[in-house]
């Protein structure tokens, strides 16, 4: 373990769960208003959801750039420039004329984002290995429930009183405060470690990764879990408001609950010694919960149901990102940047695919059918992750 004193281990692990909650900050503070924003703009769903997929398709590019670029330049003078982007597209979003302007300030607003949801991972990769990762990024796991708890509350709460605006500027306040957090955190990329090449040549290092066998295994885990995440995010506002009649409010504080279900994977999964195992395990819950939830969509169309089969479904996503994650840091730890940016953006860039499709057709049956699809394609590749013997994480 690194040699921090308790009080920077304490500010480290706040600092990197702050940056890890970018993502549900960006897509899920705003879900709420989704409905309505559809009015607002004088548009349809879709081009609201194409809103969600732009932000997801933004933290996913951003991360393939911010990456590399921080194995080069470390991790603190990009994050620094990561957040001046994010907060300058917040603010343009907020002033947005049309449904088009916003959509893609919404991209920028990820791509900023992004710098975040990269460098958490390779902070943590930089400062712990093994066992000693996988309680990091459980308990960065556990700091990052808070977000997609509290967001949807507040965005509901504060769309009620102010209107969407109002969720933008919190986000805002929330990029300066990370950028006055950077004047605190400690460069944890030295020199002497740095990618010495130039910066077209950050691109060389692409390859290595895609050659490491179970590397890519793990990243297509990760990445069909985030599917199943995603499939779940951008459905749920519609469904539990449109289609059980629930209202914004009520939307955000099952939300909250449902996102406490991922904390509690997360956590739950260091009770495994085998961080291979936590997957195998979360995958199969997965595959269970959506299979239950399908049929009790056919036999018992209620929301008690839908609730139930869906907080145990994101139980076990919450063992799935833990798991994955830490399997895959360590498989590239040489080059983390690098492999820290193709790790993340393949979950967000499968995201940006599967959010728009959720609104075609029935919502409630297309959102089965990809749950459906991503969970069983999840668990093919924990089981080719469980057969890896050799493996002791």
């Amino acid at each position: 373990m690194a040699n921090f004193s308790k009080k920077y281990y304490l500010f480290l692990i706040i600092f990197l769960g702050i940056l890890s909650a970018f993502g549900p900050l960006v897509t899920d503070m705003y879900l709420p208003t989704l409905p309505s924003m559809a009015e607002v703009f004088n548009t349809t769903p879709s081009l609201v959801q194409m809103g969600l997929a732009a932000s997801m398709i933004g933290l996913a590019v951003g991360q393939i750039f911010f990456g590399p670029l921080s194995d080069k330049f470390g991790r603190r003078a990009i994050l620094l420039s990561a957040m001046v982007l994010f907060a300058v597209s917040t603010v343009a979003s907020i002033y947005s004329p049309t449904i088009e302007f916003f959509n893609i300030c919404r991209f920028l607003q990820g791509l900023g984002g992004s710098g975040g949801l990269v460098l958490s991972r390779s902070v943590a990769t930089d400062c712990y290995s093994g066992r000693e990762l996988a309680k990091t990024l459980a308990i960065i796991g556990a700091v990052n429930g808070i977000a997609p708890v509290t967001a949807p509350v507040i965005g509901g709460l504060v769309s009620e009183a102010v209107g969407w605006q109002g969720i933008f500027w919190i986000l805002f306040a929330i990029g300066i405060v990370i950028l006055i957090m950077c004047l605190i955190f400690r460069e944890s990329h030295p020199l002497e470690k740095r990618h010495k090449g130039s910066v077209i040549s950050l691109l060389s290092r692409f390859p290595d990764v895609f050659r490491m066998k179970y590397f890519v295994i793990y990243t297509l885990l990760y990445t069909f879990t985030c599917g199943v995440l995603f499939s779940y995010i951008s459905s749920a506002s519609f469904i539990i408001q449109n289609h059980f009649g629930y209202s914004e409010l009520q939307f955000a504080i099952v939300f909250g609950v449902n996102a406490l279900g991922i904390g509690l994977g997360s956590a739950m999964s260091l009770k495994f010694k085998k961080m291979k195992n936590a997957a195998l395990f979360g995958t199969s819950g997965i595959v269970a919960a959506t299979t239950l939830q399908a049929i009790a969509y056919i036999l018992l169309p209620a929301f008690i149901p839908y609730e139930i089969f869906t907080f145990t479904m994101l139980v076990c996503v919450g063992f799935n990102l833990t798991s994955s994650t830490t399997l895959a840091m360590d498989e590239g730890r040489d080059i983390v940047g690098t492999a820290s940016a193709i790790f993340g953006a393949s979950g967000f860039l499968f995201g940006g695919i599967v959010t728009p499709l959720v609104g075609i057709g029935n919502i409630m049956t297309t959102t089965l059918l990809l749950l459906g699809i991503c969970s069983l394609c999840a668990l093919f590749f924990a089981l080719k992750t469980f057969r890896r013997s050799t493996l002791s994480a």
